[in-house]
């Protein structure tokens, strides 16, 4: 009796502790609103979060695809990030991957574009072992991190 009694305080506390998370979540200043409804007009079902103490994300939907972007608190527009196909990988960004990794698969592939320009991050997995790999707009490897085996987590 008495765990249950302790259970259920601690499923009252969890769900007044998200409620009032999700709550604070949704009051994005006035000026990120702005500036997100000016670069992106047609997002439909706009979800906010606050990704840290300085930034604020939207999750969006717009032209059938889901986006993500974020602002500074300013309402400065810092990135949009959204996945494409692999089809649609251009072919000098695939070549890349060619030149740099043999026998791999593509997991996941997004774009993200910044003031600094569009870089193409992908999850691509070797045998076992998969990569995150991010490819800026000028065709250079900016990144290559050997993720920790899932199955080693199992």
């Amino acid at each position: 009796m008495k765990t249950l009694n302790i259970l259920t305080i601690l499923a009252i506390t969890v769900a007044f502790t998200s409620c009032a998370q999700n709550k604070n979540e949704k009051n994005a200043p006035q000026s990120v609103i702005s500036s997100f409804a000016n670069k992106f007009p047609k997002a439909k079902k706009v979800e906010w979060s606050k990704e840290n103490e300085n930034e604020w994300e939207a999750d969006f939907k717009m032209s059938h695809m889901e986006y993500s972007a974020n602002f500074s608190n300013k309402g400065e527009w810092l990135e949009t990030e959204y996945e494409i196909k692999t089809s649609d990988i251009p072919t000098n960004i695939k070549n890349i991957l060619d030149k740099n990794f043999t026998d791999y698969g593509i997991e996941d592939v997004e774009i993200s574009e910044t003031a600094q320009g569009k870089s193409y991050e992908f999850e691509i997995e070797i045998g076992e072992q998969e990569y995150e790999v991010t490819i800026d707009h000028k065709g250079n490897l900016t990144k290559k991190v050997e993720e920790e085996n899932k199955s080693d987590e199992d």
